[in-house]
């Protein structure tokens, strides 16, 4: 069976207040062609279909555009909801709409229940793990803990229980929306820490003959059996560098796997530049820029007057302007000190600097429930 994997559309999403809605309906459309010309039997999406719990009105005429094509095309499609997306407005009709072949997996008793397709070589089972916020879904699972590795665990649990009853020669096919152990992450993921550890081992889908997984924008393997194919655009300028692609896979009839990556196509380069103002407005080695968006450092010893605006009539689609200088030599910005700290770090540090003494443990305790209960409260909301 062929199957193409793509996850994290975030349709809906800008790039520093830039509207993407072509750049997105350009995806969609090179993703049908892929279909079409590669002879696509199954399209996975990881989760991520939206950016936000409650989407504008554009993205979801995107989204019903691109389930109507598939369904023309009478190409099966398994998606599932990720940690951006409501699982409940994006799961709404799910049970009907399978009968056209779009098969929704937004829900925890969603788990172990396989859309089952065939090829000639038999069935194939595709299990869609929607992203399953640890404490949300605990007393679901009966889990002793509320971490992600938890509940993913006694998820993967019930797949293996069903998988074990369906008729031998059985393949199948994980969807999931997770941070795995060993993953390279970029800038704009949203952090999905629960239970003090984000990460889940890959040791967690064993069984699966292969695992479309969803969430990190890079696209990367963790194992032969194990992807990510990350977002088909970059939304962030710490993926300026990272070739965008889709997985089109070959599962055969012992489960071997055979790649390719389809890159996707690039609407306009993201690039980082250095220099004076002066350099940047004059200098001929910077015209391969005009056309990028970008993020423009200047190492102007001052801030220029009016910067921003004497660069965009160079660079019209410059996004974002920084200034190495602006600060004295030696010292650190807010966002440095905690880039890559948890919440919990960051707040045991806040609480140290105003108190002069460290957390004892009872307080690191507390400070970790009353994180966990926001974010538990926050993720509720959005599901609803």
């Amino acid at each position: 069976m062929r199957i193409l994997h793509t996850s994290d559309w975030h349709l809906g999403r800008q790039l520093h207040r830039v509207l993407l809605m072509d750049e997105q309906r350009a995806f969609l459309e090179h993703l049908l062609d892929t279909v079409q010309r590669e002879q696509v039997e199954a399209v996975v999406v990881a989760g991520d279909v939206f950016d936000r719990a409650i989407p504008p009105l554009d993205a979801i005429d995107q989204f019903k555009w691109i389930l109507e094509q598939l369904a023309g095309l009478q190409v099966p499609l398994i998606m599932i909801s990720g940690n951006h997306d409501s699982p409940r407005r994006l799961g709404v009709n799910a049970r009907l709409i399978e009968h056209a072949g779009i098969h929704l997996r937004t829900g925890v008793d969603d788990c172990d229940r396989p859309a089952i397709l065939h090829d000639q070589h038999g069935p194939v089972a595709f299990y869609g793990l929607p992203y399953l916020e640890p404490g949300l879904v605990q007393a679901h699972f009966g889990t002793d803990r509320a971490s992600h590795h938890a509940v993913l665990s006694a998820a993967m649990d019930r797949v293996r229980a069903d998988l074990a009853d369906r008729p031998a020669g059985t393949r199948s096919v994980v969807l999931a929306h997770a941070f795995v152990t060993g993953a390279d992450t970029s800038d704009s993921e949203r952090d999905i820490t629960a239970g003090g550890v984000p990460s889940v081992a890959a040791s967690v889908f064993a069984g699966a003959d292969y695992v479309a997984l969803g969430h990190l924008h890079r696209c990367q393997k963790i194992s032969d059996r194990i992807r990510y194919s990350g977002s088909p655009l970059a939304y962030s300028f710490s993926e300026a560098e990272h070739p965008k692609a889709m997985w089109l896979i070959d599962l055969d009839a012992d489960a071997v796997i055979t790649e390719r990556k389809v890159l996707c196509p690039v609407p306009r380069r993201l690039r980082k530049v250095t220099g004076t103002l002066q350099e940047l407005l004059t200098s001929p080695e910077y015209s391969e820029y005009e056309e990028c968006w970008l993020h423009i450092t200047l190492t102007d010893p001052d801030r220029p007057h009016m910067a921003m605006e004497r660069l965009e009539q160079r660079f019209p689609h410059a996004l974002k302007l920084s200034f190495s200088h602006e600060r004295q030599p030696g010292a650190e910005s807010y966002r440095s000190r905690v880039q890559g700290r948890t919440d919990h770090e960051i707040g045991l540090g806040f609480l140290h600097h105003v108190t002069g003494i460290p957390a004892t443990p009872a307080e690191q305790d507390l400070l970790h429930e009353g994180l966990e209960s926001v974010r538990t409260q926050a993720a509720a909301r959005e599901a609803s």
